[in-house]
């Protein structure tokens, strides 16, 4: 075993995760735009557009990246528009991964 450092994230391999639906991916979705907003994650209303938090294209693409890192699902530069809130991107998230078995298909990316 390597020692991590503390407080490091390493993703799990892919395929080894827990089964992720619309819930789990709102919840890991609302912590991780807390983190960029440094604010608490029930402060964020999964209705409201990432615009009105502010959340610019280059903090998108950092959110794009961790989820790509995360869960093996590559998505297209334009899902921020075509899912402009929480509650979408967590639907198509979910959509996505249920529509691969759960297995996360690090080869092709995601037509969302």
């Amino acid at each position: 075993m390597v020692p991590q450092p503390t407080g490091a994230h390493v993703p799990d391999p892919p395929g080894t995760q827990a089964p992720m639906g619309e819930r789990e991916f709102t919840r890991w979705l609302k912590a991780r735009l807390a983190e960029f907003l440094g604010r608490p994650a029930e402060d964020i209303d999964p209705r409201t557009p990432f615009a009105e938090y502010g959340l610019d294209s280059v903090a998108a693409l950092s959110l794009y990246g961790d989820i790509e890192d995360e869960f093996a699902l590559f998505l297209e530069p334009t899902v921020a528009w075509d899912h402009p809130t929480v509650e979408a991107l967590a639907r198509c998230l979910a959509e996505e991964y249920a529509s691969r078995g759960g297995r996360p298909d690090p080869d092709t990316p995601a037509e969302v």
